[in-house]
């Protein structure tokens, strides 16, 4: 999620549990801790798919945040230690901080290395977009309130009420995805269609508007749900190219991308240059992670020794007003096809 996201979550979570002790405090301790596993931002990894993919990793492990919390509190309970509480509670308090920021993060679709350093894929739920304000205004609620009327000695009723309002929101999308799924499912079998894999997501800011991907073949369907259709969803068949892939059988970034994407990858010729397209994530035809793999040289290929990433759009205003009506209006037109056409031509 967006970092102000995970820091009122930080807050919000330490408030619960310290803020009758730390009072205001507990706030900005929360909200600085709760931003503690995305320094990773800053390490240099070499090259744009090393720095996507390597993203969420050591620092986003359960394993190495659970050593952090116990090094933290002892570290906490050796230079200032507070007699209203015990070490137990403090540890909980970190942990708890650094470990939600993770899960979040688990809920969307870039892919979270949980279970760093087991060479298991990342986790990706995919029922969050990574910016969500339904999910966030409860937390900032909880945080304007406990700044504006203090938490000394006060039960944490603002911040608890904010938690679990904000994990029902998480079950919500949870339900949402496998409704969109279910309904996909359900027009393919009708179409005789039998993807090898079938991937959701929810549409920019939203939880109530699903995208939903089935990979078949030289070609991939698109889907977009609604929690309020009436009709069976629309699928739009896609090209996806994987013979081109062929070119990239000794490319080592190629093989961590395909690894972290879990594979629903497309492949395309722009400009001379093989571009291979993370559809997870953005939205169809505006998908920020494209890399240039390799280029043309003669009948064949060159890999691309040091990747940069593919310049990439991010739509306009008026298509995420499309997107908004389709929420409501099963048949709005949205031109799948013609954006995703698009990425041939930028």
């Amino acid at each position: 999620m967006d970092s102000i996201t995970q820091a009122l979550l930080g807050a919000t979570v330490q408030a619960s549990l310290l803020g009758r002790w730390q009072g205001r405090k507990a706030l900005l301790y929360g909200a600085v801790l709760g931003t503690l596993p995305d320094l990773d931002v800053v390490i240099d990894y070499g090259d744009a798919v090393a720095q996507m993919t390597y993203h969420r990793g050591f620092s986003h492990s359960l394993f190495t945040l659970s050593l952090l919390a116990v090094a933290l509190t002892w570290l906490a309970r050796r230079i200032r230690p507070d007699p209203g509480y015990s070490g137990g509670r403090l540890l909980l308090t970190i942990w708890l901080v650094l470990i939600t920021h993770v899960l979040l993060d688990a809920f969307t679709s870039y892919g979270t290395q949980l279970f760093w350093p087991l060479p298991t894929p990342p986790v990706a739920w995919s029922s969050v977009f990574i910016i969500d304000p339904l999910y966030s205004l409860p937390l900032l609620g909880a945080v304007l309130a406990g700044a504006a009327f203090g938490l000394k000695g006060r039960r944490p009723r603002w911040a608890s009420i904010a938690l679990v309002l904000s994990s029902l929101y998480l079950a919500f999308t949870l339900a949402g995805k496998q409704l969109a799924e279910h309904r996909v499912d359900a027009a393919m079998a009708a179409s005789g269609i039998h993807p090898s894999q079938v991937f959701s997501t929810p549409t920019p800011f939203n939880s109530l508007l699903w995208r939903v991907i089935a990979l078949d073949g030289d070609h991939y369907y698109e889907a977009l749900v609604s929690w309020f259709d009436v009709d069976p969803p629309e699928l739009i068949r896609l090209p996806r190219h994987p013979a081109l892939a062929e070119a990239l059988a000794a490319s080592p970034q190629h093989a961590r991308l395909n690894w972290f994407t879990g594979g629903v990858l497309r492949y395309d010729e722009v400009d001379r240059h093989l571009l291979v397209t993370d559809l997870r994530l953005g939205m169809t035809g505006y998908h920020p992670f494209r890399f240039a793999l390799a280029e043309r040289e003669g009948p064949g290929w060159r890999l691309t020794p040091v990747v940069e990433r593919w310049p990439a759009e991010r739509g306009d205003t008026s298509k995420l007003e499309q997107l908004w009506q389709r929420i409501w209006t099963q048949h709005q037109p949205i031109p799948l096809a013609q954006w995703a056409a698009e990425l041939q031509s930028r």
